[in-house]
């Protein structure tokens, strides 16, 4: 194969390999692609991607082909049933399968084109799973090796079709693979351009239709029914941002620390927490998505900080509202709104995504003095409910007893235990190498360290041992305040629990007995540019995701907005004074005119020249590298193109229908006509025939034929 030839079939095959892959991201960073098979793919496109720059060398015979097919057809059934347990991940699965086969034993046009339908698939599966901003970025990828590859594909074709005698001569792969790419990098550009503007400029009837093709959320535990030990010290290692919280109060600020509650649990059987019932009350959702959630005798006792904030809630697999503070009013987009027993609030509906609500509420003040004996004050259903312990290690009750001995108000009781797991126990992320039987007695008397699910634990089982109501509730904690767009970021990696107990006289108070992690990380460089990326991530969820017919209508706005105040500033500037701008541009003509006349026909004359002395100096560069042997087939067609201006200004206009043969034999001089035969016979011979001895004498006859009259 000749050498050109084989530098666009390698280009080709790497484009085409660059579609694939970048169909594969974009499912894999939808986030819905499994470990197995994410690594499985990208191994095989890995090693195509070696074969196809040639550091290996092997094909895979079509009958491993066929026993591979065979096997995974078999396979099918058993994935479905047994391993997925889910047709649309089970077909996932067969789908990269069959991609990664035909990606590595493509070897003729049809494999080519069932590889290109594949890479499609992919895309499109991924539109269906992300509304990510990494989407985005890998269908501007996609869209790049796609116009490679069929600009390149078209090449290839050509010359499957041209005989040719001999390759490319010397060091025209390089700049052929160049200008391929090049070509495809400015026009996935000025695709993206176009439809980004005919995107945000065309009428928008629906509202954010991705959402609703994705099929779940991100899943965090603890936010339903159950949450088992440990479970939130492996949601702590994830940083997906899960919520983003705009304060709308004068100081843009919440208080530090804050915890945002989502779920509370009441029942434990010594690893895990779970509600056995959770029903609730069903509150009234009014039209315009108002819910009262705080009665008059709620409201007179919530005496503090009143709050004002918007929660966006990201695609969670769960139907929890979180709350910082104790909610007064809600305002949400919602069928129903159900308050639990546990005191948690959840939307009617399934697991959703995207949700935004607003909310009023209050950060209490301090914990008041409660002096009566631990008994008094408490209802019957609570202690019923919230009393209940397993079959407990007789050192935890007596280890309750000695923390809280001498204190007789239950605050008290519940401050000490609190501040003794803060003090005496350490805080690791870290799960325990193995399971061991009883979890609580192994943190306290053993091990002595653990993350927040551990030290809540702890401390609402001690309080009930000691007659103290308590339960465990989960959410997130803090939050990191974004100054680009203004919002505070919850990650997953905020994720925390504390515990509630039943103060008589106050009602279920917060008590947090996790000490600060010590190895906490600082504003790092990466958590500074997470900020940005979190930015571009909130600027596509809400103007791409969520474009509509409204946001169409803001963005309108704030361009006529835009527009009137430059027309308002140049008219103030028209409106100055005369004879101050007059006096500032008579002493700027006086200073600066030689130099501003300069520059301008400097200018003037880059722009009337520089085309000249750039078609000059190319010429000698070709020159030059025909003289030395290294003539290509791009400085034919250059060359080529130069005969035909210079024709063109003696008056001679070749035809579209005419080859160049006939061209030249249907000039009437017969001066001009000889010479021409001549140098289109020595560019048909570079151009076809790869005679690299035929270009020096392009360029004698392209003088030549100047100097024709």
């Amino acid at each position: 194969m000749p050498r050109s030839a084989a530098a666009v079939d390698k280009f080709f095959q790497l484009s085409l390999l660059g579609l694939v892959v970048s169909g594969f991201l974009a499912v894999a960073g939808s986030g819905y692609l499994d470990l197995p098979t994410t690594l499985l793919t990208a191994a095989g496109l890995l090693l195509r991607g070696a074969l196809a720059a040639g550091l290996l060398h092997f094909q895979i015979s079509e009958r491993m082909v066929t026993v591979l097919t065979i096997a995974y057809i078999g396979f099918y059934p058993v994935d479905y049933q047994f391993v997925s347990r889910d047709f649309l991940t089970a077909t996932v699965h067969l789908v990269f399968f069959l991609a990664v086969v035909k990606i590595l034993t493509a070897r003729s046009n049809r494999d080519y084109l069932y590889s290109a339908i594949i890479a499609l698939l992919e895309l499109l599966a991924a539109a269906l799973l992300s509304v990510q901003l990494n989407y985005f970025l890998f269908l501007g990828l996609f869209l790049l090796f796609a116009i490679a590859t069929l600009t390149s594909g078209e090449i290839r074709r050509a010359f499957q079709d041209v005989e040719t005698r001999s390759g490319q001569i010397g060091g025209g792969r390089r700049r052929l693979s160049a200008r391929l790419a090049g070509l495809a990098m400015a026009i996935t550009a000025a695709v993206l351009v176009l439809t980004s503007a005919l995107f945000f400029l065309l009428p928008r009837t629906a509202n954010a239709a991705l959402r609703h093709l994705a099929s779940k959320g991100y899943y965090l535990p603890g936010f339903s029914n159950q949450v088992t030990l440990g479970q939130i010290g492996e949601i702590k290692t994830h940083s997906m941002a899960v919520m983003h919280v705009r304060v709308y109060t004068n100081s843009g600020r919440i208080q530090p620390n804050v915890r945002w509650r989502g779920a509370g649990l009441s029942d434990f059987d010594g690893k895990r927490w779970y509600n056995t019932w959770d029903g609730g009350e069903r509150l009234a959702v009014g039209r315009d998505g108002r819910v009262i959630l705080a009665n008059d005798a709620q409201r007179r006792r919530l005496d503090g900080k009143r709050v004002a904030y918007r929660v966006d809630l990201k695609d969670l697999d769960s139907d929890a509202l979180f709350f910082a503070g104790e909610p007064e009013v809600l305002h949400v987009n919602a069928p129903s709104v159900v308050r639990t027993v546990n005191g948690a609030y959840r939307v009617g509906m399934g697991g959703l995504g995207g949700l935004k609500y607003d909310v009023f509420d209050f950060f209490e003040n301090p914990l008041p003095e409660y002096p009566g004996p631990a008994e008094a004050g408490i209802p019957a259903d609570i202690r019923s409910r919230y009393l209940q312990l397993p079959p407990l290690d007789p050192r935890i009750p007596a280890l309750a007893r000695q923390m809280t001995a001498g204190e007789s108000s239950i605050r008290d009781q519940a401050l000490v235990i609190e501040r003794k797991l803060q003090t005496g126990y350490g805080y690791t992320l870290e799960l325990p190498k193995k399971q061991v039987p009883d979890p609580l007695a192994y943190f306290l008397f053993t091990r002595k360290k653990g993350h927040c699910e551990y030290f809540a634990s702890a401390m609402a089982v001690m309080l009930r041992s000691i007659g103290i109501p308590s339960r465990l509730a989960t959410g997130f904690q803090s939050g990191v305040l974004n100054p680009l767009t203004g919002l505070y970021v919850i990650r997953a990696s905020d994720a925390h629990s504390w515990v509630e107990a039943y103060l008589p006289g106050r009602g279920w108070t917060a008590f947090d007995p996790t000490p600060a992690d010590p190895n906490a990380a600082g504003l790092s460089l990466w958590a500074r540019l997470s900020m940005y990326t979190d930015a571009a991530e909130t600027f596509w969820q809400d103007w791409v995701v969520s474009y509509d017919l409204g946001r169409q209508l803001i963005l309108a706005d704030r361009m006529e907005q835009s527009s009137r105040r430059f027309r308002l500033d140049w008219l103030g500037l028209a409106g100055a004074s005369t004879t101050r701008w007059g006096a500032l541009a008579r002493d700027l003509l006086r200073r600066y005119a030689p130099a501003a006349v300069a520059l301008f026909a400097l200018i003037l004359g880059a722009l009337l020249l520089g085309p000249k002395l750039w078609r000059q100096g190319r010429m000698r560069q070709q020159a030059r590298r025909a003289m030395q042997g290294r003539a290509s087939i791009a400085d034919a067609t250059v060359l080529y193109n130069r005969f035909l201006d210079v024709l063109r200004d003696k008056g001679y206009s070749k035809p579209p229908w005419f080859t160049p043969t006939e061209f030249v034999r249907s000039l009437r001089s017969p001066e001009i006509a000889g010479v021409a035969e001549q140098f289109v016979t020595a560019y048909q011979e570079l151009r076809f025939g790869g005679k690299a001895e035929a270009a020096p004498r392009l360029f004698v006859l392209l003088e030549e034929l100047k100097r024709q009259g």
